[in-house]
Protein backbone atom coordinates (compact mmCIF):
# COMPACT_ATOMS: atom_id res chain seq x y z
CA UNK A 1 0.00 0.00 0.00
CA UNK A 2 1.39 3.28 -0.84
CA UNK A 3 2.43 5.93 1.76
CA UNK A 4 -0.54 8.03 -0.21
CA UNK A 5 -3.40 6.43 -0.02
CA UNK A 6 -2.68 6.17 3.47
CA UNK A 7 -2.75 9.65 4.25
CA UNK A 8 -5.94 9.75 1.88
CA UNK A 9 -7.34 7.93 3.94
CA UNK A 10 -6.42 8.80 7.04
CA UNK A 11 -9.16 9.84 9.57
CA UNK A 12 -8.96 13.13 11.11
CA UNK A 13 -9.35 12.81 15.18
CA UNK A 14 -10.74 15.66 16.75
CA UNK A 15 -9.55 16.68 20.55
CA UNK A 16 -12.77 14.65 22.05
CA UNK A 17 -11.76 11.83 19.36
CA UNK A 18 -8.22 11.94 21.32
CA UNK A 19 -9.12 12.59 24.83
CA UNK A 20 -12.06 9.86 24.61
CA UNK A 21 -9.05 7.73 23.52
CA UNK A 22 -6.91 8.69 26.24
CA UNK A 23 -9.63 7.98 28.43
CA UNK A 24 -9.99 4.13 27.08
CA UNK A 25 -6.00 3.95 27.43
CA UNK A 26 -6.06 4.64 30.74
CA UNK A 27 -8.66 2.31 31.70
CA UNK A 28 -7.39 -0.97 33.58
CA UNK A 29 -7.17 -4.23 31.89
CA UNK A 30 -8.46 -6.20 34.44
CA UNK A 31 -11.80 -3.58 33.55
CA UNK A 32 -11.78 -3.57 30.12
CA UNK A 33 -12.03 -7.46 30.57
CA UNK A 34 -15.02 -7.22 32.31
CA UNK A 35 -16.59 -5.53 29.57
CA UNK A 36 -19.85 -7.08 27.55
CA UNK A 37 -20.61 -6.34 24.37
CA UNK A 38 -23.86 -7.61 24.96
CA UNK A 39 -24.82 -5.57 27.33
CA UNK A 40 -27.35 -3.01 27.15
CA UNK A 41 -26.24 0.98 27.19
CA UNK A 42 -27.20 1.47 30.72
CA UNK A 43 -25.52 -1.58 31.92
CA UNK A 44 -22.50 -0.01 29.85
CA UNK A 45 -22.45 3.04 31.85
CA UNK A 46 -23.17 2.08 34.67
CA UNK A 47 -19.87 -0.89 34.33
CA UNK A 48 -17.97 2.83 32.73
CA UNK A 49 -19.27 4.78 35.78
CA UNK A 50 -18.44 8.01 33.51
CA UNK A 51 -21.63 9.06 32.27
CA UNK A 52 -23.50 12.22 33.12
CA UNK A 53 -26.69 12.07 34.21
CA UNK A 54 -28.07 13.72 30.52
CA UNK A 55 -26.03 10.33 28.76
CA UNK A 56 -23.34 12.01 27.68
CA UNK A 57 -19.62 10.69 28.80
CA UNK A 58 -17.79 13.05 31.10
CA UNK A 59 -14.67 14.36 29.47
CA UNK A 60 -12.66 17.23 30.19
CA UNK A 61 -11.95 19.68 27.35
CA UNK A 62 -14.10 18.42 24.92
CA UNK A 63 -15.55 20.19 21.32
CA UNK A 64 -18.87 17.71 21.98
CA UNK A 65 -20.24 15.05 23.84
CA UNK A 66 -19.62 11.32 23.48
CA UNK A 67 -22.78 9.46 23.63
CA UNK A 68 -22.68 5.98 24.27
CA UNK A 69 -22.79 4.59 20.30
CA UNK A 70 -19.49 6.48 19.83
CA UNK A 71 -18.15 5.24 23.15
CA UNK A 72 -19.39 1.48 22.70
CA UNK A 73 -17.91 1.77 18.97
CA UNK A 74 -14.08 2.98 20.18
CA UNK A 75 -14.41 0.90 23.23
CA UNK A 76 -14.44 -2.01 21.06
CA UNK A 77 -12.03 -1.44 18.70
CA UNK A 78 -9.41 -0.67 21.52
CA UNK A 79 -10.35 -4.67 22.18
CA UNK A 80 -9.80 -5.63 19.38
CA UNK A 81 -7.26 -4.22 18.71
CA UNK A 82 -5.28 -5.03 21.21
CA UNK A 83 -6.26 -8.95 20.94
Amino acid sequence: MSTDYKMQTEVRMDETDVNLRAYLGSLTAGHLAKYNPEWTNNEVKEWDGNFRSDGALMLVCCERDVEIAEFRKVLEELIHSSK
